[in-house]
C-alpha cells in the first residue's frame, strides 16, 4: 500500500571527525514555517544516524530528477558514497552535494522515538539557491519525477504550510 505514495528523493548528510557522512531518506518533510523546522526519519542501528546525533548538524539535499545514480550511491551500504562525487561545505559543515534541486543547512532540534526509527526534527539556519529542474521522485518502487508544468497556470500556494514569506523557497 505505502508503495503507492509518491515520496521526494533527499540525502542527508553530516561531517565530523572522521569525515563527511550521508544516507539517501525519502522520509523527509518540512514541518514548520515559523520556526523553520523540517524532519526526517532514521534507522535506530544506523551509522549516519549516531554520527548526525554526536555532530548535532545535518544538511538536506533535495535530488534532482537527473540524479537518479546518487540516490543509489547513498542507498548502498558499505560504498565510499563522496569519493566521487563533488560536494562542497554548508555553513555548518554539512556536505551539499553538486547539483542537488535545493540544499537546507540544519541542527538538531530534537528526537523522537518511532519504533525501530527515530523521528528527528532540525531547525532550518539556511536555504540554499533552486535549480531549474524537476525533482527526484520514488513511486511504487521506480524513480519518476514531475509532469512538465504550463508556464501559463498560476503556481498553487496549499494553505499556510507553505505560505512563509519564502515560500518559493519551500515549494
Amino acid at each position: 500500500m505505502f508503495g503507492h505514495f509518491g515520496t521526494g528523493v533527499t540525502v542527508i548528510t553530516t561531517a565530523d571527525a572522521d569525515g563527511p557522512a550521508g544516507f539517501a531518506c525519502q522520509s523527509f518533510a518540512p514541518l514548520s514555517l515559523d520556526p523553520p523546522l523540517v524532519l526526517f526519519c532514521a534507522r535506530n542501528e544506523s551509522e549516519t544516524w549516531r554520527r548526525i546525533q554526536s555532530a548535532g548538524i545535518f544538511g538536506v539535499n533535495v535530488l534532482a530528477s537527473d540524479q537518479r545514480d546518487v540516490s543509489r550511491l547513498f542507498g548502498t551500504r558499505g560504498a565510499d558514497r563522496f569519493a566521487a562525487l563533488d560536494w562542497a561545505p554548508a555553513p555548518s559543515g554539512a556536505p551539499v552535494l553538486a547539483d542537488v534541486l535545493t540544499w537546507a543547512d540544519c541542527v538538531v532540534e530534537a528526537v523522537h522515538p518511532g519504533g525501530d526509527h527515530v523521528i528527528v526534527i532540525g531547525r532550518v539556519t539556511t536555504l540554499g539557491p533552486c535549480r531549474d529542474i524537476p525533482p527526484l521522485l520514488f513511486y511504487r518502487s521506480r524513480y519518476t519525477s514531475t509532469a512538465p508544468n504550463s508556464p501559463y497556470e498560476p503556481p498553487e500556494v496549499v494553505d499556510t504550510l507553505l505560505s512563509w514569506p519564502r515560500h518559493t523557497d519551500w515549494i
